[in-house]
């Protein structure tokens, strides 16, 4: 049976790559994207600049500023990534059907059965991000996800990494045992007791005893010590829910504001759903209240829905039975769940008007969006004050 050829690959430090491509002044500069400059929240990606200082994704703001005090914070441009991250899996969709995009920034991509070497594919697809977006990338190409995504990681940034077929084993003895794909520090400081700080010590080491000593988890590690690993490139996961939310950088209490807010979510959920063919029968809204409280409320809809009014209608309903007029709040965020596809397509004759012509405004909306960005488009009610 020939060997599968399957290839991860990583936008480097993607949002901050995506920021130094509209400011070049930001490059060998530590900045980091996400966080607030009264020191809320927390880092969603750092320069490698920066990482020079310990700054890492998922670091608290106030952290970060200690290690880095010259630390340059960059509120987050999603829509502007996410316009960046479609242009990229496109051009993986026209060589290959079978993409499994992970994340924003990363994706594994199956070539097996092309004539043409792994490397040589993923040479041209990194050559090709750089030449129309201007992106750096990472690239490791195996036989399997596993060994793939720790190449990755050993090249990065801007790495290209090949583990020949049969060589799984070997490219990953050496490497430390953090590398490996599920292992945290506990499970870490665990298998350092037995001695284990290397993949490879953990390949030597008797399976049957990780299996007594850590459950089918166990049998799991032995069998990815080994560079052994069967899963398939998934084309397409099962949505449970689909969720959009936002952090302020200051906490709000202008009701017509969080309206706005709101009424965007509830945009990009829609969107979410009419670009995924689902309908969802349940609104959730979720408000964060300073310091930390959260609550959630949710409502079952009538009919399922994809529509972004009938979403909002929901969301705002729960909104003005949970707020209290003027009580400031640090985060708003819009789900749904409850995801199906449609039974059938309504007819002419099965749906009223006014839904035929609310689906179709919004079908227009979502290609002009997908054309010209975003922002293209925006309700006359997200610009109006007024309250209803």
């Amino acid at each position: 049976m020939p060997s599968r050829t399957i290839i991860h690959v990583d936008l480097d430090a993607f949002f901050c790559s995506v920021e130094e491509l509209l400011d070049p002044s930001l490059k060998s500069t530590a900045f980091a994207v996400g966080g607030a400059a009264d020191q809320r929240g927390v880092i969603s990606t750092a320069s490698y600049e920066a990482r020079k200082f310990g700054v890492h994704s998922a670091l608290p703001t106030a952290r970060a500023l200690r290690l880095c005090p010259h630390l340059k914070l960059l509120p987050g441009r999603h829509r502007l990534y996410g316009e960046y991250s479609r242009r990229v899996m496109a051009f993986f969709d026209q060589e290959t059907p079978l993409v499994e995009q992970i994340s924003i920034d990363e994706a594994f991509l199956d070539f097996t059965g092309d004539a043409r070497p792994g490397g040589k594919i993923a040479a041209t697809l990194q050559a090709r991000i750089a030449a129309e977006t201007g992106l750096p990338s990472s690239f490791g190409v195996a036989t399997n996800k596993l060994v793939a995504k720790i190449a990755t990681n050993v090249g990065k940034p801007k790495g290209l990494v090949v583990v020949p077929p049969g060589e799984e084993a070997a490219f990953l003895a050496p490497l430390p045992m953090s590398m490996l794909w599920g292992v945290g520090p506990k499970t870490q400081a665990r298998l350092a007791e037995l001695g284990l700080r290397t993949i490879g010590d953990l390949a030597a080491w008797p399976a049957a005893d990780l299996e007594q000593r850590f459950g089918a988890w166990g049998a799991d590690l032995a069998r990815h010590a080994r560079g052994i690993d069967d899963r398939p490139v998934e084309t397409e996961r099962e949505a449970k829910s689909i969720s959009k939310e936002t952090t302020f950088a200051r906490d709000v209490s202008d009701r017509a504001e969080l309206r706005r807010t709101l009424l965007e979510l509830c945009d990009q959920v829609g969107a979410s759903l009419r670009r995924q063919g689902l309908v969802a029968r349940t609104v959730k809204l979720k408000l964060r209240w300073p310091p930390f409280e959260t609550i959630t409320r949710q409502s079952t809809l009538p009919q399922p829905t994809d529509l972004d009014a009938e979403i909002f209608e929901a969301a705002f309903a729960l909104f003005q039975t949970a707020w209290g007029r003027g009580r400031p709040v640090r985060l708003v965020g819009v789900g749904v769940s409850g995801l199906q596809t449609p039974a059938r397509q309504l007819s002419l004759f099965d749906s009223a008007p006014q839904d035929q012509r609310a689906g179709k405004l919004a079908e227009a909306v979502d290609k002009i969006r997908a054309k010209y960005g975003w922002d293209a488009v925006r309700r006359a009610s997200a610009l109006n004050d007024e309250e209803d």
